[in-house]
């Protein structure tokens, strides 16, 4: 069973992004004790579009640090793939990834439990934390995206403690079969109806896969992956 130790437990406040000064939560610090966990997030924790970012859905954001080292040899050195919170993660971890990790999926993590609700969208704010126009895109593309739990009892988590999985209720509903069918194979409509099925998955993305299975017609993902203009 899956028992591993954080990398690394950050929060931080809403700060300016980029030349535009956009309020963002992507840059977290670590910190050195226990922060209580309700159920929107760490306290301390906020973000600067509380819109599309935060809520009971996404309360935590879990990254793979295994995947820095990917990063580092398809980018080249970058100072912010030296420690984890370079995606604006809550926590980070080596052992687990998108192919391992499945939508229902329960883990103890500190006093607190929390549930796989679904996988990130990357946005175009990475973009700017790393001063690379493609970096949503590469993020998508790679399915390098970490995920999100829902809290399902508050609790407080330290630097020190461990994430523990306890339960399983839908293992073949990984966060990387999610993003194949959302983003590569995007008009599988037996994919596309399991997904609009899926009961533990966050309701947005249920929604999405229905209204997808409805019109067969995929969203334009410009908006959400390309820096917005200055005109």
């Amino acid at each position: 069973m899956t028992d591993l130790p954080l990398r690394g437990l950050l929060i931080g406040p809403a700060r300016p992004l980029g030349p535009r000064g956009v309020p963002s939560g992507i840059a977290k610090s670590r910190v050195s004790g226990a922060v209580a966990l309700s159920e929107t997030g760490f306290q301390g924790d906020v973000q600067g579009d509380p819109v599309r970012h935060g809520g009971p859905e996404k309360a935590v954001h879990h990254y793979p640090f295994e995947h820095y080292a990917c990063w580092a040899r398809e980018l080249g050195p970058h100072p912010l793939l030296a420690a984890p919170g370079a995606f604006g993660e809550n926590i980070a971890t080596i052992g687990l990834t998108e192919e391992d990790v499945a939508i229902g999926d329960v883990f103890e993590l500190g006093t607190a439990i929390v549930e796989v609700s679904q996988g990130r969208q990357p946005c175009w704010k990475l973009n700017e934390r790393f001063g690379r126009a493609s970096m949503a895109r590469d993020v998508q593309s790679t399915g390098r995206t970490g995920w999100y739990y829902r809290v399902l009892r508050v609790g407080a988590v330290a630097p020190d403690d461990r994430l523990r999985l306890v339960e399983r209720t839908s293992p073949g509903w990984t966060i990387a079969r999610i993003r194949h069918a959302f983003y590569v194979d995007t008009l599988n409509r037996e994919e596309l109806a399991g997904i609009a099925a899926l009961e533990r998955l966050a309701a947005g993305w249920r929604a999405h896969a229905a209204r997808r299975l409805e019109k067969r017609r995929v969203k334009d993902w410009t908006a959400r992956l390309d820096t917005p203009s200055d005109t």
